[in-house]
Parts: structure tokens; sequence; C-alpha cells
């Protein structure tokens, strides 16, 4: 991330107006409530296969609602690019001698910078929706897609509206909104021209269809002698009935209402008040929309229906909000249609905001995987412009298991000076901010792989392959043990390959994918070696790798022939908890009579939850094992770890810390747990440097003398 962008960043953390403006709406709760009562996947499923089959005929569609649209009397035009939109506006404009417009919301003028370009021309064009008024007064861009002043406290909406009707006005939002609709209001009379979006072209009959809360659209589009609506091709839907289920979904994921106050269907012109028929022109619009549809990762984009949910759910856009995350289209989508609609090269620094904790995805009406189009975007990246020397360096040496795990044993022995507790606590000089925020751990002064030769276990039938990930090889050594004794109790002999490497998941989120392949391909055979019952994981990460990532990357790394060893991999895999769940119904494992029950809060993994969908399981094994649960807020929330999110962007990652440990402190637990090293590292960093009473203790840790 460039330097400029990181004083960005730190500047909007600044900002306590941005980090809690989202938590005031608690959207998730509101979006909860008004999807009751809804199939909200079966929603999202038709959603995805309206707007996935019209991506395949785009033009297609556009050539059928042209020739409905016209036969209604709309004129409409196909432009190819932003430039071919505007100019087409602009040539209407001088045609009709039009000197003002008025529009209403749409993001497609936003994307083409279509005010300016006017005010080129010497036509003023002025926003009447509350949000975008407010952001074209302050000479800003939208912050957010459905609620664009959303970064602006009332007492700067004061100041602005002050400077607009140069008199004093207070800070009440009622007369605030009034002030605006008096200055608004007779500029519809005044206006030559209306400009409006749309939020979908049905290319059955013509029609255009506009969802607002405002109303402006309507005297936008009705009160002007000539109405253009400027119209992105993926907005266009086959069919009448398919506006339902995009109307359904639209109010409930943007705004957590059932319906919008206003849902215009447009499909040709009215008579004006002399009896004359007034104008209606439809801009559809391509800019390299019909190349990403083309693109068979990335046409599932077009799937979006612009109701910002991703933007309201995300860890990150919450503390910076859209002009830090985002350029016009904000947030995790936003950066996806930035390296489209612009170029790749203009979302470099965005798409490396993004932690991939996918909440976006859980919630996304279009069903677009909006985290793995950022992933893919970093390898295409990677691929054209390369990593940085030090990155690459850095990725290369977890790469070399010997020289890697060389370089940890060197480090156990210098970090002596600076370990107490186990946790380092003040690192010196330019070392300083990596513990400024939260405590290190320390490296184990000898690691699992080493203590593993010196355990003894019975002969058992079964064989559970171990696969421990560096940072309870290195790091946690006593977790692997507890894994060890309590596998050993149900009747499974574990062992554990010393050739074992780095899973490749931090290969896999840089982008570099032929680095993620070669980890995948290094630990492969020795994990089939034995033709072992299980693959036994405790980190959420390494298991995402070994159940989903490997498949997938070997196969986009074209290397076939190894893809049915990481199917087998992938098939025999367990995170740890989900097989002593497992095998605690299966009456393999007996948990102790009379044990003390000691206070609990989990937290989720990212990776666990919603990467390979364990969340259940370590609650059910804690239980069992004599673990009373109290549920932190926003349990599943991103700790702010994100592998080297943490180290690439320590300022947004400490803010997430802290609100973490926030909500951890507040149920008043014992003892907080993660099935993830990563997460622990994090949590237990920042409890220790906090001097809370709280330990962060992995689940087999607390399990370990729990079962007879």
């Amino acid at each position: 991330m460039t330097q400029d962008m990181t004083k960005v960043v730190q500047k909007a953390l600044k900002n306590q107006n941005l980090a809690g403006i989202l938590d005031r709406w608690d959207y998730p709760t509101a979006r909860a409530k008004a999807y009751e009562g809804v199939d909200f996947q079966a929603l999202r499923n038709k959603i995805a296969d309206i707007k996935g089959g019209a991506a395949d005929h785009l033009m297609d569609l556009a050539q059928t609602f042209k020739k409905n649209a016209e036969a209604n009397g709309v004129k409409v035009f196909i432009a190819k690019s932003a430039d071919e939109a505007k100019q087409y506006i602009a040539n209407l404009c001088k045609e009709k001698s039009v000197k003002k417009i008025v529009k209403s919301k749409s993001m497609a003028t936003e994307e083409i910078h279509l005010n300016h370009f006017l005010e080129q021309q010497g036509i003023d064009s002025d926003e009447t929706d509350l949000g975008e008024w407010i952001c074209q007064l302050a000479h800003q861009t939208p912050s957010h897609m459905v609620m664009p002043a959303l970064h602006l406290t009332k007492e700067e909406v004061s100041d602005l509206f002050a400077q607009e009707v140069k008199r004093p006005l207070d800070n009440d939002i009622q007369k605030l909104v009034k002030v605006a609709r008096n200055e608004i209001r007779e500029k519809f009379f005044a206006a030559d021209l209306g400009i409006s979006g749309a939020n979908m072209a049905i290319a059955e009959t013509g029609t255009i269809v506009i969802c607002t809360n405002e109303g402006n659209a309507r005297l936008v589009t009705t009160l002007p002698k000539v109405h253009v609506a400027l119209v992105g091709l993926e907005k266009l839907i086959p069919n009448y009935e398919d506006a339902a289920p995009i109307l359904a979904a639209l109010p409930r994921s943007a705004t957590s209402q059932l319906l919008t106050s206003y849902t215009s269907f447009i499909s040709a012109p009215t008579p004006d008040e002399n009896g004359s028929i007034k104008e209606l022109h439809v801009v559809l619009m391509d800019n390299n929309r019909t190349a990403m549809a083309a693109d068979p990762k990335f046409k599932e984009a077009l799937q979006c229906i612009r109701c910002a949910s991703c933007l309201n759910v995300c860890p990150v856009y919450r503390l910076v909000t859209g002009h830090v995350f985002g350029d016009i289209y904000t947030g995790g989508i936003g950066t996806i249609l930035t390296a489209w609609f612009n170029e790749l090269k203009s979302a470099e620094d965005i798409q490396a905001l993004c932690i991939g904790c996918d909440k976006c995805k859980d919630v996304c009406p279009g069903k677009i995987d909006i985290p793995a189009l950022i992933l893919e975007l970093r390898h295409r990246t990677t691929q054209k412009e390369g990593l940085s020397f030090i990155y690459k360096s850095a990725l290369q040496v977890i790469n070399n298991r010997k020289v890697f795990h060389s370089m940890l044993r060197a480090a156990s022995f210098v970090q002596k000076p600076f370990v107490k507790d186990g946790f380092i606590r003040h690192l010196p000089m330019f070392l300083s901010n990596l513990s400024e925020y939260r405590s290190l751990p320390s490296i184990a002064p000898v690691a699992f792989r080493d203590i593993f030769k010196t355990i003894k276990q019975p002969k058992c039938s079964e064989k559970a392959v171990f696969f421990a990930g560096c940072a309870i090889d290195f790091v946690y050594p006593k977790t692997g043990q507890a894994i060890v004794t309590i596998l050993n109790k149900a009747g499974i002999e574990v062992v554990f390959p010393q050739d074992q490497s780095c899973c490749g998941i931090p290969h896999w989120g840089s982008g570099s994918f032929d680095m993620a392949a070669d980890a995948a391909e290094r630990n492969i055979k020795p994990l089939l070696e034995c033709n072992p019952d299980y693959v036994v994981v405790s980190c959420a990460s390494c298991t995402t790798a070994l159940k989903k990532e490997w498949a997938e990357v070997l196969h986009a790394e074209k290397r076939d022939d190894l893809i049915n060893d990481a199917n087998k991999v992938a098939e025999k895999t367990y995170m740890f908890t989900e097989l002593v769940s497992k095998l605690i119904k299966e009456k393999r494992l007996t948990p102790k009579q009379g044990v003390q029950i000691s206070e609990l809060t989990y937290h989720d993994s990212c990776h666990a939850k919603r990467h390979v969908g364990i969340s259940q399981e370590p609650r059910d094994a804690l239980s069992a094992a004599g673990y009373h649960i109290t549920e932190m807020k926003e349990c599943d929330t991103c700790c702010g770890m994100g592998g080297s999110y943490t180290v690439k962007q320590p300022d947004i990652s400490m803010q997430m810390l802290k609100r973490k440990l926030e909500n951890i402190e507040a149920t008043g637990a014992q003892f907080v747990s993660a099935e993830c090293p990563g997460c622990l590292i994090q949590l237990g960093g920042g409890l220790d440097k906090a001097g809370s009473k709280i330990k962060a203790v992995h689940p087999a840790e607390l399990m370990l003398d729990k079962f007879e």
C-alpha cells in the first residue's frame, strides 16, 4: 500500500464519527427483522439466476430493450464508453438549449463524472436527493452507495447549508431537511432537463424501474420537458416478473425496509402541461460491462443490485468508510467495479484494505463471492506487476521449510531478553510499533515437531495425521500435545509427518497462486503417505487450505495431476473440534462427570465459520467438556488478525482488535477461545497488553483433562 494511502487510513481512523456511524444504526439487527419470514437463500438464488443469466446476453437484452422502448416512443442510445455516454447527453443539451439540469440518484453519472463534464459545457447540474446534494455542496464524491453523505455530521451539514443560504443555521436535523427542501424545490421548476439513473431496465417491455425514498426522482422525471435515464447495462433484466425478487431484496438489504417509499415504472414519455409529449431518452452504458460479462470469474459481479449491504457489514468499511475504501463505488464490491470500470491499477490500493472475512458474501442478495473476486484481482495484479521484493522474499522463505524453521529456532534464542510469561511486551527502537497495541507471543523454546518425537502413544487401529500449521508447531506446542492426548483417549493414534510445512494460505491470500500451489504440492504426499483415517487440523486457516484451497489453486496453476490427491486430503480433513464433537456423539470420548464449570466465550474465526462452515461443533465440544459459553456481541466479526493483514494494515487491525476486546470483556468470562492460532495471537496479545484477567486459550488445551 502506498504511503499516501497509509496517511489517508490513519486520518480516517482518527475520525470518531466514521467509526461509530453504522454502529448507531445496528444494521444486522434491523436487517434480520426485515427478512423475518423470507427465505433469503431462495430469494438470492432467484436474483443470482436472473442477473447471472442476463449477464450472458447483455447486448441481446440491450437490443430487445431498445426495440420495445422505441415502440413506446422512447429514444434509446447504447453507449460503448463513458465518453460516448457523456457526449450524447452533451449533444442533447446543446440541441435543446439546456442550461439547468436536475438530477436524481445515479451512481452511473458519478462513475463517468457527468456533473463535472456538464459544468465544463456551461451547464448547471443540481443534485436533488438530500445526500447527493450535501456531497455536491461539499465537493465530495459519495461515501456510500445508498447513503452518500453518511460520513458527515449534522454540524458539518449545517455549515454547508449555511454557506449555501448565506445565513446561520442550527444543527436540528428536521430544520436542515426543511432548508434543503426549500432550496431544491425551485430547481425542479427552473430545470430544462432531468437526469436519473435506474435500478432495473426490463427488456420485455422497455421499462425502467426507479426505487427511491425521497420522491425527488419522480419530480426529476416528470417536471422537466426532457428526461434522460443513464443506465448501466448490468441493470438489464429479461422479463417484467424478474423485477419482483429484486424489489423484495433491495429495500430489505439496503435500508432494512420492507418497501422503498417510491417505486416508479416508466415505459413511455408522458404529456406535458400544454398537451405536447415530453422526451424520454434512455442511455444504456457499457463502459467495460460486456468485457466483464465475458470474463468467467468476474461476470458474477454484475449480479450486484447496488444495495450496499456489503458495506454495512464490512468491519473495515465501518472504520474508514468509502472515501478510503473505494473510489466512486465503495467497499468490497466497489473495489471490483473500480478495477473494471476504471482500470486494474486504480484498485490496487483499495483491494489491499479487504481483510477477507467473508461477511459481505453472507449478506449479498446477488450471491456474489466478493472476497474471492478481490483475491482474483490480487492474483492478476501479482501476475502483471509482481510482488514487492521484501514481501516476495518473505513468502519464499516461508515456502522453504528448512530455512524458515531454522530462522524460527534462531529467533527463539534471540527473543529471550524480551520474553516474560510467554509474551514479548516491548521491542526496541524501530521495532517498538509491533508491540504498541498488543503483546506478541514468544516462539516456543522447543517446537512441537521435536516434542512429538518424545510422546509415547498407544498402538491403535485408527490413525490420524496431524497437520499442525506453523503457529502450533512453533508458538503453541502445548496445543499440539493436548490434541495428541485427547485423540489417543478416543483410540486414535496420531502421526506427525516431519516434512510438513506452511499450508500456503499466506501465499494464496497475497494472490501468489504459484507459490500456494508449491505449498500444496509439498504437503500432500506426506499427509497421505500412511493412508490415514483422518487428517486433523487445529488451525482454521490451515483447515481452509486443506479442505478448499489446495484443489482450487492446483487447478488454477494447471497442476491437474495432483488434484485427486488434494481431494483425498480434503475428504479426510477435520478441524479438531469438529472431530471431537463427532467422537463425543459416537461415545468414543466420554466427558468426565462433576467437573467444575468455567465461564467461556467463543470467537468464531472467519476461516472456520465462513470458509469451511464450522461454528457449532467447537461450542458443542466445549459445552460437553463442562464449559458454560456466554456469547459475546459480534462473536463472528473479524478480530483484525487476517494473517499478514495485521502487518500490512496495523492501524485498521488494532482498531478491530480494540472493538473485539470490548465485546470479550463485556461477557465477564474467564476464558476466550478460538480454534485459530492467529486469532489467539491477536486476542491473547491484546488482552495481555490491556492487563485483562481473561485468557485466550485454544479449545484443545481447555479440554485436555475433561475426558475419561
